[in-house]
């Protein structure tokens, strides 16, 4: 059963020893208007974790940018704003991005793809506090933080050449590493309520995980960390009506994938580590194009049932799985 709506702290949901550490470091960096630079993976909350920051002590506006879609000749214009007449198009005065972040928090998401030379220019925002408009010949003064994010190494960047050096060094004052939802798995059951609940809040049915559903989660890896996690839930959610159990069935095809090549790699690591008698030789069948997962579990339990001469207690404890587990799967495969 689902426990109570669990409560996000600073909009991070956990009780790991990483996320405690994340939610003091936010508090001390809403302190003062350092510079902050936030690392970790795509999708581990770095955006939430901006905002955190920028609300615990709430001045101004937070303006997003990402790095990542300004592009081409316009990327000037849309970061520091332009005077009409500018350029062709430019027919009015327009602010821009850090124009509008003044008083408050520019957001700089996904720092590490933003061009050389615009590097240049961000350098002298952060050390003059001032930016020119395009086709402008003032210079005007902004009070603002500065809060930059990546998912890149950016020693490795400044290695390769693909990031200033100098602009590292202005920005890496107070750093925060987010961890990759892998290192912090304890947290997924909280993070699993706390999405059901969003969930409902949404107009989403309230559902039920049942333990095969926790226990495949937690196996997984989630390259796309808790971003990835979301988006599974809220589709098991709305493939269910209300009140009803997740099925393994409704998971993405993702996690279907690893879930049985996962039940394979514990068939065969508890067959090379059987230290009861003897048993008649037999392998796992191989996964293959041709050969689907199932099909290959499926001739897995069939052979070790042969090789136990049908006994169900003996295969499942050869295959390192529980008797209800075998009895579920054979029914399944329609293994008589």
């Amino acid at each position: 059963m689902l426990q109570a709506p669990t409560e996000a702290v600073h909009g991070l949901v956990g009780r790991s020893a990483q996320i405690a550490s994340i939610r003091r470091l936010i508090e001390k960096a809403s302190h003062n208007r350092l510079p902050v630079l936030l690392l970790g993976e795509s999708g581990t909350g770095k955006e939430v974790v901006a905002r955190a920051v920028h609300n615990a002590n709430p001045r101004g506006a937070f303006v997003p940018i990402d790095c990542g879609s300004l592009v081409g000749t316009l990327m000037e214009s849309e970061l520091f704003g332009h005077v009409k007449g500018a350029f062709s198009g430019a027919v009015e005065n327009k602010r821009g991005l850090v124009e509008l972040a003044d008083g408050g928090t520019a957001f700089f998401d996904e720092i590490g793809d933003l061009p050389l030379e615009m590097q240049v220019k961000l350098l002298r925002l952060i050390q003059e506090r001032e930016f020119r408009a395009v086709g402008s010949l003032q210079w005007k003064k902004v009070d603002l933080r500065i809060i930059a994010a990546t998912h890149r190494n950016l020693q490795a960047e400044v290695a390769a050449g693909r990031f200033r050096l100098d602009l590292f060094y202005r920005l890496n004052v107070f750093s925060i590493r987010l961890p990759a939802l892998r290192e912090r798995k304890e947290d997924i059951p909280q993070l699993i309520r706390y999405f059901v609940d969003a969930g409902q809040r949404a107009g989403l049915p309230g559902i039920e995980p049942t333990p095969e559903f926790f226990e495949t989660l937690l196996c997984y890896d989630w390259p796309g960390n808790v971003r990835e996690l979301k988006h599974c839930i809220d589709r098991v959610s709305a493939l269910r009506s209300e009140g009803a159990l997740m099925q393994m069935s409704d998971l993405p095809s993702a996690l279907q994938y690893h879930r049985a090549a996962a039940g394979l790699q514990q068939f065969s690591n508890a067959i090379q580590h059987e230290s009861s008698s003897p048993l008649p030789e037999f392998s796992l069948a191989p996964a293959s194009p041709v050969i689907s997962l199932l099909d290959s579990e499926r001739r897995s339990i069939v052979k070790a049932l042969e090789s136990t001469g049908g006994e169900k207690a003996r295969t499942a404890h050869l295959l390192g799985i529980g008797r209800t587990t075998l009895y579920r799967k054979m029914k399944q495969y329609g293994i008589g």
